[in-house]
């Protein structure tokens, strides 16, 4: 069941090491989608790498764009493969130093943003992550 997220569980959601969220302006209906990744076999690790969805196939048409270390986002340079100054890019950069601005709505795609298995529970829909994986951030 895909959710809106708000508040604090924004930056819960998109920390807990395997997030797929969308950020929709409202005024516009401009809207990107992105997941926020840890490396694998390291999800306590502090860096998250950061994909746009650039094509029809929502599984895997995502490009890497950059990072996310020590609360920054760092675009990801040669091996980025989406430019620095694309919307997408642009957008990421704007809404990850304001996540909880009134001009944007996020939405999870019904996944827990830890584990991604399905959220069912109401409480879990709101805050994107399950029962056992909130009690573990």
């Amino acid at each position: 069941m895909r959710g809106q997220l708000a508040g604090e569980n924004i930056a819960r959601y998109i920390y807990a090491g395997n997030a797929t969220f969308t950020i929709r302006n409202p005024n516009t209906g401009n809207r990107f989608t992105y997941k926020v990744r840890a490396p694998r076999n390291q999800p306590e690790a502090s860096v998250r790498f950061v994909s746009v969805l650039r094509g029809p196939e929502n599984t895997r048409d995502y490009c890497y764009i950059g990072y996310i270390k020590n609360n920054r986002f760092v675009y990801g340079g040669r091996k980025a493969s989406v430019n620095p100054e694309a919307p997408s890019v642009r957008a990421f950069n704007w809404f990850f130093h304001n996540p909880q601005s009134p001009k944007i709505e996020v939405y999870h795609e019904g996944k827990c943003g830890k584990c991604g298995r399905a959220l069912t529970v109401p409480s879990s829909v709101t805050m994107g992550l399950g029962p056992h994986c909130a009690g573990k951030i």
